[in-house]
């Protein structure tokens, strides 16, 4: 312990992770001791089976902090021409030449200088690894050169150097540095398997391919060996979801959590996925899997957030807006008049849109609040609507259109089910429980006047849409949308 509070005095970490006190956040080096599991509470461990190698990686992190750093060098004259967002590094109008002797032997120096080619645009000269290097600069309220754009070109300069020397000098590291990563061992994946104790979702669709043959009489559900009971059963599995990454500067030294390794630069250094908060480079996106376990803190609304996504941040089976609204039009609903046909008040449907994305499950639907039941009716209408991506998604639109275009009734209910087979698990879900709910809508068409036909053309243009929303392909689908939605309901018992 002595030895460990005299590092930590110094500067330096328990001497095993390779990390350094100064500089580091309490949490980023809280986490560092954390990983370097060797040292516990100022005991070396020495069970083989309890010990775990380090974590985090800090070779990319030297290799930032011995980067070269920046050095204006300014003009001595004032420059009439010289541009307002930029400072005495402006030289005005001089020659490549000229530029390589203002920086030769100053690594990290740099200047900027308008162009003799191409009068009126600017030239960021930089000197790194013995030479100057020339990079075509830009300004529309900040400073850029590629993707990323700064306040101050000190900054730019400063994240070219540390990107420049980091790929420099560890090239081949950079290379390697996703052979060997920690996720599936020590990091998000181990986390969020023990946080989430399970999901639910339809079964494996492995053994639900089913063949159509001709016949006077559709054939019956167990003839196919389907699952006939599937409504009634609650399957067990995790709906995969994809990571949606973006952009993100970090504040403060931070790790690729697929990796372990750096992310260096001074802004933009990684992504971070919006969903779940994971932060990796843009090299270890690319190899992450789609086991994205989305954050309720990260989630801001109901409506318009993507279905996999809501399902898997609430840990549930469907969107609580289609099970909500179901279960209270099942309740007082079946038999009125023009169900679904009807519409709602659009400023009461935008009152439950708003009770949903506020309270979420807490949401008061009941009759008390809302006795118009083409309310509850329109506003599970709005959600399917405003989906960012349609329940029947948009990969797959053209297949269903060109499924419903079969003239042959068994070809066409068989293409259907090759396609319910190929959507998303969470979205194949809902479709289900929703088509279930609308045939048993169809049960009381002497009361409230829907069949099949009329279901189809309500919901056809809420579940698909074509992805170029293009106007005139989809007046011209529409007709084939309301079939697929007709089909659906009447052999229900058979494509689910």
């Amino acid at each position: 312990m002595k030895v460990f509070l005299k590092q930590r005095l110094s500067g330096e970490c328990c001497g095993l992770c390779g990390g350094a006190w100064r500089g580091f956040s309490r949490r980023w080096h809280s986490k560092r001791l954390t990983a370097c599991s060797h040292f516990a509470f100022g005991r070396i461990v020495r069970d083989p089976e309890e010990y775990q190698p380090p974590i985090w990686k800090s070779y990319l992190y030297q290799l930032q902090q011995e980067a070269p750093r920046p050095k204006r060098i300014t003009c001595s004259q004032e420059m009439e021409s010289r541009p307002k967002y930029y400072g005495r590094e402006f030289h005005g109008m001089i020659s490549r030449e000229r530029a390589d002797e203002l920086l030769e032997g100053a690594e990290g120096a740099y200047l900027i200088r308008e162009s003799q080619r191409q009068p009126g645009t600017h030239t960021l000269a930089l000197r790194f690894g013995n030479q100057t290097l020339n990079y075509r600069l830009f300004y529309d309220g900040k400073h850029f050169v590629g993707e990323k754009r700064f306040e101050s070109i000190h900054d730019l300069v400063t994240d070219a150097l540390i990107t420049l020397y980091i790929e420099t000098k560890a090239a081949e590291y950079i290379a390697k540095m996703t052979t060997n990563p920690i996720y599936e061992h020590v990091g998000y994946t181990s986390q969020r398997r023990n946080r989430v104790t399970r999901q639910l979702c339809r079964g494996p669709p492995q053994s639900r391919k089913v063949t159509f043959q001709q016949d006077n009489k559709i054939p019956s559900p167990s003839s196919l060996g389907l699952r006939p009971t599937a409504r009634d059963q609650e399957k067990h599995c995790s709906y995969e979801k994809a990571h949606n990454f973006k952009t993100h500067t970090f504040r403060g030294p931070h790790w690729c959590e697929y990796c372990a390794n750096f992310m260096w630069g001074l802004i933009a250094q990684g992504l971070r996925c919006t969903d779940c908060g994971l932060n990796v480079h843009k090299q270890c996106s690319k190899l992450v899997p789609y086991d994205c376990q989305p954050d309720l803190r990260r989630i801001k609304k109901v409506f318009s957030c993507d279905l996999t996504t809501l399902v898997k941040a609430h840990n549930t089976q469907r969107p609580m807006v289609v099970d909500m609204c179901i279960r209270e039009i099942e309740r007082r609903g079946l038999q009125s008049e023009g169900l679904y046909r009807v519409s709602g008040f659009t400023e009461h449907i935008e009152d439950v849109k708003l009770a949903f994305d506020r309270d979420g499950d807490k949401a008061d639907i009941s009759e008390d609040v809302y006795p118009d039941i083409n309310i509850i009716a329109g506003a599970l209408k709005l959600y399917l609507r405003d989906l960012p991506i349609p329940v029947i998604t948009y990969d797959l639109y053209s297949k269903f259109i060109q499924g419903a275009k079969i003239s042959n009734p068994d070809a066409r209910l068989e293409a259907i089910h090759d396609g319910l087979l190929m959507l998303p698990p969470a979205h194949y879900e809902t479709l289900r429980y929703l088509i279930t709910h609308l045939k048993r809508v169809t049960m009381y068409e002497k009361e409230n006047l829907m069949n099949a036909e009329n279901l189809g053309i309500v919901f056809g243009p809420t579940l698909m849409q074509p992805p170029d929303q293009n106007t005139l392909a989809t007046l011209n689908d529409m007709r084939y949308q309301k079939l697929i939605v007709q089909i659906l309901i009447e052999n229900e018992d058979i494509l689910f």
